[in-house]
């Protein structure tokens, strides 16, 4: 009798031994998993404040560098209206020259800005109702000083039957600004159509389709991240790489999204679809909202 109580007083205290090196090791586990949630909070909170220096760079460089091209295209202004003398055909053709590449530095500057804003929080939704015959008239006007007669054609399809749109004027325009800009880069002969037409569940698919050379299906899924530049059919015309991913992100903020579908050799087609009536910022007047009903 007193063999079998030793023998389960050692059985127990073996389970009791087990018992305490497991306890143990569950101890080392928890405080290796609390380290290991420690460093990822750490690293969260270096990411956060790498995300605001880079943000506040990109928004204090890009301010910086408006005053002084403000300044090129003035004085560019003023030597192309002939203000102190005549210019020969070459001075014309140089300050031609600085007038265009000081505008391409500006929309570099607008979009660095813009990412700025995006990042920081500071983009504000204003919408309001606007038809869209306007939205294509006032695209049309923009882009006209650029289109070439014999080399691609711009054409806005004009939309039949489409009701007023009450969102963000501003933000749409330039998204299709952008996508059209996109299309100028890849295309060297045809045609870009701007078009738009009722989706289901009170959304408008903007769509902007070139003859373009196209885009390889293995780089349609990183087209719209941050500074990501494909090679363009006009290598002279560049930019930052940001016009598709702030199209991406203004999209996003109205409430949409975008999509593309493009063949290599055949063309691309760029679509922004966009809920008909944008959400109504917090604070915003709601009779605004039902003004074009």
């Amino acid at each position: 009798m007193d063999s079998e109580s030793d023998r389960l007083r050692r059985q127990l205290d073996d389970a009791l031994a087990r018992i305490d090196a497991l306890n143990s090791e569950l101890a080392e586990t928890n405080n290796g998993v609390l380290a290991l949630y420690s460093e990822l909070d750490e690293q969260a909170e270096q990411l956060r404040q790498v995300s605001e220096l880079k943000s506040r760079f990109l928004s204090y460089m890009s301010h910086e560098f408006r005053t002084p091209l403000v300044s090129i295209q003035s004085m560019g202004g003023l030597l192309m209206a002939r203000l102190d003398g005549p210019l020969s055909d070459e001075q014309e053709r140089q300050v031609m020259f600085i007038q265009s590449a000081a505008a391409e530095l500006s929309e570099m500057v607008d979009d660095l800005l813009d990412l700025a804003k995006v990042e920081a929080g500071r983009i504000t939704v204003s919408p309001d109702w606007f038809d869209l015959i306007d939205l294509f008239s006032a695209l049309r006007g923009m882009f006209r000083p650029i289109a070439m007669p014999g080399d691609v054609v711009l054409v806005f399809e004009e939309p039949v039957d489409m009701p007023r749109m009450f969102s963000d004027n501003q933000k749409v325009a330039q998204i299709l600004r952008n996508f059209i800009s996109n299309a100028y880069k890849f295309t060297e002969r045809g045609s870009i159509t701007v078009s738009a037409r009722a989706e289901g569940d009170g959304f408008v698919r903007f769509s902007v389709a070139d003859t373009g050379i196209g885009i390889a299906a293995e780089d349609i899924g990183q087209l719209f991240q941050d500074f990501v530049q494909l090679p363009s059919a006009r290598a002279a015309r560049r930019g930052t790489g940001l016009g598709l991913s702030l199209c991406r992100r203004f999209a996003e903020l109205l409430g949409g999204r975008v999509e593309l579908e493009s063949t290599p050799g055949v063309g691309s087609t760029f679509h922004a679809i966009l809920p008909a009536h944008a959400p109504t910022p917090a604070g915003a007047s709601a009779e605004a909202a039902g003004d074009g009903l």
